[in-house]
């Protein structure tokens, strides 16, 4: 039996073409109701190098729950872009800064916090936090 060889397509392609792929492949599966894959898909923009695209996720969990996705997104990728050599490459990083909304306080006492001379502003002109 001969096995026929194909020559799957390998285009070049622009990292802003990766990203508008990759975002509406996230916005496909968030209108389906996937809104958690939706979520780790744009937690933050993937990096291209080369053919290999690496996305940094806070942790082991989210990494499993994206893994589970891969496939699907590769394959959408891969045929949108035109080129099968394109990878992904998951890394975690528990350091990432969760952004978190703050409020009037926390902000008061963040500025304190850089310079205590805040304080004598608030009180020679009399401002107060409506808290």
């Amino acid at each position: 039996m001969v096995r026929e060889t194909v020559d799957l397509p390998t285009e070049a392609f622009s990292e802003t073409d990766m990203l508008l792929q990759w975002t509406n492949y996230a916005k496909r599966l968030g209108d389906k109701g996937f809104k958690i894959m939706e979520s780790l898909l744009l937690i933050n923009d993937p990096v291209l190098n080369g053919t290999t695209i690496s996305i940094e996720l806070p942790n082991e969990g989210s990494k499993l729950d994206f893994e589970k996705e891969m496939n699907g997104l590769l394959g959408h990728l891969r045929g949108h872009l035109h080129n099968h050599n394109i990878t992904i490459e998951v890394i975690v990083n528990e350091n990432v800064a969760v952004k978190k909304a703050l409020n009037d306080q926390d902000r008061y006492n963040r500025l304190h916090e850089i310079n205590p001379n805040i304080d004598l502003l608030r009180t020679t002109f009399g401002l107060d936090l409506n808290v």
